[in-house]
């Protein structure tokens, strides 16, 4: 039949029945089911944004990532903080502003601000640990190479008990007849012998001493010797010495002195020092306590005994033959040989010719003194020694590492001197206050720039600060919080530093360990010889328009030892570099006393009879000033060049 092929054709093409419908079904159904889906991530979203606007967070969207916690060092850049977060870093400097920051995209911000900032944008920083920015490559030690070493001891105790008598008698009676004269030499520690055995003894002032290079990570102490004075008892310093060496962990022996005294009464100090948690041998305890007489000298050889026998019990043992670590002791700058350290050897021999960083100083090992003042080519461990050749002057505390080559050395000082200054600047608080960056200080009210003044005389003192605070206007106070006449010394960068202020000196320079402290502290210090330009740049830094150009750099300086008047050339000066490196045709003023006498540039530059480009320290040379003739003996002769420089401050 006609209709039944059709029929059945119609039948044929359609589909059979399956549980997915029709294929226009199955492909609603797939789109039903992706638009719920992102329905569902969106209403997530919406309510993770009504929860943080409840909670008065940020209001940016935030990705699902941002509840992840996030590791910052104790100091980053608001850059760093913004990576670390996959934020906009403008919207970190925003956050920042709420909350009473001014930072710029690359100026640090301490840990604690990092840590608030975060928690706004939804993170949980957590604070990871963070040492020196370069460790110094270890050497390890096997225990077959480590052999015994002599104990290091610290002599604490009250005021007057007799902690520096006891350490001159146990000094004197130590050291040979022939040697006397070495007595008298002090490098913060010294060593003395008893039964062919030696024991190295670090003079500190007190405890606090001992705990603030306890505290920079410098574990220098094998054993403690308390003085107590056997007829004054357990005092108040007493107790804080036994707290302090407690707190180190460190073993103690008891030094009962002024035993030659009538009122001596041993076991009413035994008794107190019970009370205080030390219990004598001979009552059942475990500390050692040995009476003494720093006068008359009775029972120092006991002592000693004892201070080696808790060395023996501790086995204390150290690998001598390998590169030398240390720890610094005393640091100071001498006259004529530089920054000078006295390092304690902990572990393998320094020598004469080795590359050391010290914190954030470095150098090449020039001289090694000992105790007594001898030269010698090399310290073992527990042995302490002058090191001469460091580039500045370590902290006390500070680790001293032999390394490969002067190029690593000077590297790790580097980053170690800049993470330690803005660690110091962020721990403060404040930002420190400069003539560019004033303006852009945050502050309440009237601002206020603090001054403190030091010019060549007192006539220009007066003049400078009556004009100074003739300036100040409605918006901005200048106080001049301290003048003086003479050159800028390391207590005016002090202060300057205490009082958050700008350290100006009118026709005078500072020293060099005033320079170095500014430096370190981030004191901004200017220069000026002529009035009007200090004037001009105030004004300028009150309308927030001041930008350095030009930055003076120095170069070195040079004591004048000789001068020589030479007909038809002039007047030649001899001089030894005390700093840095000297430059011929470079500029030069000429400073007596503190004072600018004269500014000019180096004319003529000689090593012995030779020209040459440039002298560096610790050598002696030949300079002529052009157009000055009056030099005279103690003159400091200054180097400098002057470099363009980008503004400091950056203007969103």
């Amino acid at each position: 039949m006609p209709g039944q092929p059709g029929s059945m054709a119609t039948v044929t093409e359609m589909p059979a029945p399956s549980a997915g419908g029709r294929p226009g079904d199955r492909a609603r159904i797939h789109e039903e089911k992706a638009t719920a889906k992102k329905d569902r991530e969106k209403e997530l979203l919406l309510e993770k944004e009504r929860q943080r606007k409840k909670r008065g967070d940020h209001v940016a969207a935030i990705p699902p990532r941002a509840l992840e916690t996030i590791e910052i060092p104790d100091l980053l850049t608001v850059q760093e903080l913004a990576t670390s977060m996959i934020v906009p870093v403008k919207d970190v400097i925003t956050e920042l502003i709420k909350i009473g920051t001014m930072a710029t995209i690359n100026q640090n911000i301490s840990s604690d601000v990092a840590i608030q900032v975060a928690k706004r944008f939804g993170f949980n920083a957590v604070v990871k640990e963070a040492g020196e920015e370069v460790t110094v490559e270890q050497e390890e030690d096997k225990p077959e190479m480590l052999a015994p070493r002599p104990p290091v001891v610290t002599v604490l105790g009250h005021v007057d008990h007799g902690k520096t008598s006891l350490l001159d008698k146990i000094r004197a009676a130590n050291v040979a007849a022939g040697e006397a004269g070495g007595i008298t030499q002090k490098i913060g520690a010294y060593t003395v012998e008893r039964n062919d055995r030696k024991i190295t003894f670090v003079d500190t002032p007190g405890h606090e001493a001992f705990t603030a290079m306890r505290a920079r990570g410098a574990k220098v102490t094998d054993v403690a010797i308390l003085v107590v004075a056997a007829d004054d008892g357990v005092m108040p310093q007493t107790k804080e010495a036994i707290a302090h060496v407690k707190a180190a962990t460190v073993p103690i022996v008891v030094a009962i002195n002024k035993m030659d005294r009538p009122d001596a009464q041993p076991d009413r100090v035994k008794q107190q020092l019970v009370e205080e948690g030390l219990q004598p041998v001979d009552w059942g305890g475990n500390v050692e306590m040995v009476p003494v007489s720093a006068k008359t000298g009775d029972g120092i050889d006991s002592l000693l005994d004892t201070v080696l026998l808790e060395a023996d019990i501790r086995e204390l043992r150290a690998n001598k033959n390998r590169r030398a670590t240390g720890v610094v002791i005393e640091s100071a700058l001498h006259r004529g040989r530089g920054a000078v350290a006295t390092v304690l050897v902990q572990n393998g021999t320094l020598r004469v010719g080795d590359i050391v960083v010290a914190g954030g100083t470095f150098g090449k090992v020039r001289a090694l003194i000992d105790d007594k003042g001898k030269q010698v080519k090399k310290a073992g461990p527990s042995i302490p020694v002058e090191v001469m050749g460091l580039s500045d002057v370590p902290a006390a505390g500070d680790m001293l590492s032999v390394v490969s080559d002067e190029r690593v050395a000077r590297e790790t000082a580097e980053k170690r001197a800049t993470r330690r200054r803005d660690v110091r600047m962020a721990a403060t608080g404040t930002q420190r206050v400069s003539l560019e960056t004033f303006m852009s200080m945050p502050a309440e009210g009237r601002k206020m720039l603090n001054l403190i003044i030091k010019a060549d005389g007192q006539g220009s003192l007066e003049a400078l600060r009556t004009r100074m605070e003739s300036l100040s206007s409605d918006d901005v106070e200048i106080r001049v919080i301290h003048g003086g006449v003479g050159a800028i010394s390391p207590n005016d960068v002090n202060l300057a530093s205490a009082s958050n202020a700008v350290l100006i000196g009118f026709n005078i320079r500072p020293d060099e360990t005033a320079r170095r402290l500014a430096e370190n502290e981030g004191v901004d210090l200017r220069f000026y010889q002529v009035i009007y330009e200090i004037e001009d740049d105030l004004k300028k830094a009150m309308r927030g328009m001041l930008a350095p150009v030009e930055r003076e750099v120095i170069l070195g300086r040079a004591e004048v030892r000789q001068v020589f008047k030479v007909s038809r050339v002039g007047t030649i000066v001899g001089c030894y570099v005390s700093g840095g490196r000297i430059t011929r045709n470079a500029n030069a003023r000429v400073i007596r006393d503190g004072t600018v006498v004269f500014e000019g540039e180096i004319e003529s530059l000689r090593r012995f009879k030779d020209d040459v480009r440039e002298v560096t320290e610790g050598f002696e040379c030949g300079i002529q000033i052009a157009r000055f003739q009056d030099l005279k003996e103690g003159d400091v002769i200054e180097a400098f060049t002057t470099e363009r420089v980008a503004p400091e401050l950056v203007r969103a």
